[in-house]
C-alpha cells in the first residue's frame, strides 16, 4: 500500500522551479543534520530560515513556507527510507553551484544549538560526500558519439 506522503518526499508548488528545489535542497540539508541528533531544536529550524534568507537564496518563497518545508522534510527524515528522501531532493539542483552552501548551512545547523553531537558530523561528512557524488545531468555530445560508434563497430 503506497501512502501518498511517502510517495513524494515534498510537494513542490511549481515542479519546474529550479528556484524551489534548491530552496528544498537546502532545507534537507538543514533538517537532515537537525534530525541526526534525535532532537530537532527550534533554534536549528530558524537557522536554516535565517541561512536561506540572509543569503537571498530562495527570495521568492515566503518565510512561512519554508518553515512548513523544513517541519515536512525533517519528519520525513525520520523514516526508513530518508536516504532517498535526501538524494531524490538534491538530485534535481546537482548541477547548480549549491555545494559550498549545502555545506556552510550544515556546519552552522550543527552548531546552532551549541551542542555539536557526533551525528550530526556523521551527517555533514555524508552530505559532503553526496554533494561530490551526485549524478550531473549529462550534455549530449552528437560528434562524441560518432566517433564513439565506429570504434564499437571495430571491436
Amino acid at each position: 500500500m503506497t501512502d501518498a506522503k511517502h510517495s513524494n518526499p515534498i510537494e513542490i508548488t511549481e515542479p519546474s522551479s529550479l528556484n524551489e528545489q534548491a530552496a528544498a535542497a537546502l532545507v534537507i540539508v538543514g533538517a537532515l543534520v537537525a534530525v541526526a541528533d534525535r532532537s530537532v531544536s527550534p533554534v536549528e529550524r530558524d537557522e536554516v530560515v535565517r541561512f536561506v534568507r540572509d543569503r537571498k537564496l530562495a527570495p521568492h518563497i515566503p518565510e512561512e513556507r519554508l518553515y512548513a518545508m523544513f517541519d515536512e522534510l525533517a519528519e520525513r527524515l525520520e523514516e526508513p527510507d530518508f536516504a532517498n528522501v535526501v538524494i531524490d531532493t538534491l538530485r534535481p539542483v546537482s548541477n547548480l553551484p549549491l555545494s559550498s552552501h549545502l555545506i556552510e548551512l550544515s556546519e552552522r545547523v550543527a552548531a546552532a544549538d551549541e551542542d555539536v553531537h557526533p551525528h550530526e558530523v556523521q551527517a555533514i561528512k555524508l552530505l559532503r560526500l553526496l554533494t561530490l557524488v551526485l549524478p550531473r545531468a549529462k550534455q549530449v555530445n552528437p560528434r562524441k558519439e560518432r566517433i564513439e560508434q565506429p570504434l564499437a563497430e571495430e571491436e
